[in-house]
């Protein structure tokens, strides 16, 4: 069962009225209201973003020119559902990025979203890995998988990660192929990274699948470099 939060309620001037003369009649100063009511604090896009991200890329910044490019070109095609509304991300370029283990892709990725809000425009968006995205979609009792890869499906800013690491198969490659074509047929903006050459991609992922990505991503290889282990040295 899911719990429901609500957001957090900011008390009336009547009722702040109603608790000062109740703690005036019991002999307390009613200054000691202000200490029962917290102040809101300003939460900005840019805080909300970083904390449905985890901890190691709340700060990533992404400094590739091609990913820069990327998203001032998702910017630029938001749109705003109504007249003095927030523009929104709807449709736009995807982009495909492939490099060794370490080059820095995922930093990349949540860099990007990270650019794409401060840019001003709203963003829904969702991360997962390859791996946790098969997992999530596997058939097995008590789970709608069909409802969950509608869902991946329909997000308007997806994020793949690592595509190409979890173990090929006629049911990966099938699941693999649905949730491309969908997001390929609406023009939905989507994230991938892989750690295989683009030229292996169509041996793991087929044709079809490899067809759509070459024409909705924008590519970028990243130099081969673990700066993971760069850094370590370091």
């Amino acid at each position: 069962m899911r719990t429901r939060t609500r957001e957090p309620q900011t008390l009336g001037e009547g009722t702040l009225d109603r608790m000062a003369r109740i703690l005036a009649a019991r002999n307390m100063d009613p200054a000691a209201v202000a200490e029962l009511v917290d102040e809101p604090e300003p939460f900005s896009p840019l805080d909300a973003l970083s904390d449905g991200m985890p901890p190691r890329f709340q700060a990533a910044v992404a400094d590739h020119p091609q990913v820069l490019a990327w998203a001032r070109d998702v910017a630029e095609a938001a749109v705003a559902p109504s007249l003095g509304a927030r523009r929104q991300v709807t449709t736009g370029p995807s982009l495909l990025m492939a490099g060794v283990v370490g080059a820095g892709k995922t930093h990349q990725a949540y860099g990007a979203v990270r650019r794409l809000v401060q840019s001003g425009v709203g963003v829904r968006w969702r991360a997962t890995t390859a791996a946790d995205l098969y997992a999530d979609l596997r058939p097995r009792p008590g789970v709608d998988s069909e409802r969950e890869l509608a869902a991946v499906s329909r997000c308007p800013l997806l994020i793949i990660d690592d595509l190409g690491a979890a173990k090929a198969s006629e049911w990966v490659e099938e699941v693999t192929y649905r949730l491309i074509n969908r997001r390929y047929n609406h023009m939905l903006p989507t994230l991938v990274t892989t750690n295989l050459a683009i030229k292996d991609l169509r041996a793991y992922l087929g044709d079809r699948v490899t067809s759509r990505l070459a024409q909705m991503t924008i590519r970028v290889e990243f130099e081969p470099v673990d700066r993971r282990r760069h850094r370590a040295a370091a």
